[in-house]
């Protein structure tokens, strides 16, 4: 899982599934290293991204470098934050809901969007479904920070309400692994070397 590259609101405003959001000029540095990371991986037979602008600026010089087509999946979007949509992340971060947010996310709903649950159950089942397409091979996804948080918590065994402890950084990679056992998390928000996940 691949967290789209730096936009020129990252960090500071709230975009959820607003288009028109693309990447900044070192949003498009950060795809190109993360391609080039990523290029030296066996057996990668495909990679899907999020629809909006931003996941998809990221995945095409990744496609480009591993001679891939991108297919893109809405199960892949940001977690729709409905009336907060554009919202900067100081304002909301004044509202008393905030604290809900961070500390109880199981428990809130975006004013006329998605809850963070909601959230979780559309990107583990659309990792599901994109691993049972592709067994035994590996596959790139690109897609938002609080999605991939989510799958990563999910993928841990870890509480959605413990989600916000993860952080997950532009164009870092974090890998998890398939097995009859349940999955198994390879790295979280690598931002270095992608040696480690090559076949021993």
């Amino acid at each position: 899982m691949v967290r789209h590259g730096t936009t020129p609101t990252t960090g500071k405003v709230l975009p959820g599934i607003a288009k028109g959001l693309h990447l900044a000029d070192k949003g498009r540095a950060e795809a190109q290293a993360v391609a080039d990371r990523l290029s030296g991986l066996p057996k990668v037979e495909a990679i899907y991204a999020s629809p909006l602008e931003r996941a998809r600026e990221t995945a095409a010089p990744i496609a480009r470098g591993l001679n891939l087509r991108v297919s893109i999946d809405k199960g892949l979007m940001d977690c729709d934050v409905g009336d907060w949509t554009g919202a900067s992340l100081k304002a909301v971060a004044k509202r008393p809901e905030w604290r809900v947010v961070q500390r109880w996310p199981s428990g809130f709903r975006f004013p006329n969007g998605e809850s963070f649950t909601e959230m979780q159950g559309r990107i583990v089942d659309t990792l599901d479904r994109i691993r049972q397409r592709h067994l035994g091979a590996t596959v790139v996804v690109v897609s938002h920070a609080d999605p991939i948080k989510a799958a990563v918590a999910y993928s841990l065994g870890t509480p959605l309400d413990l989600f916000q402890r993860i952080f997950i950084a532009p164009c870092s990679v974090s890998a998890v692994v398939y097995g009859e056992g349940g999955p198994a998390v390879l790295t979280v928000n690598a931002v270095g070397s992608l040696a480690e996940l090559r076949a021993s």
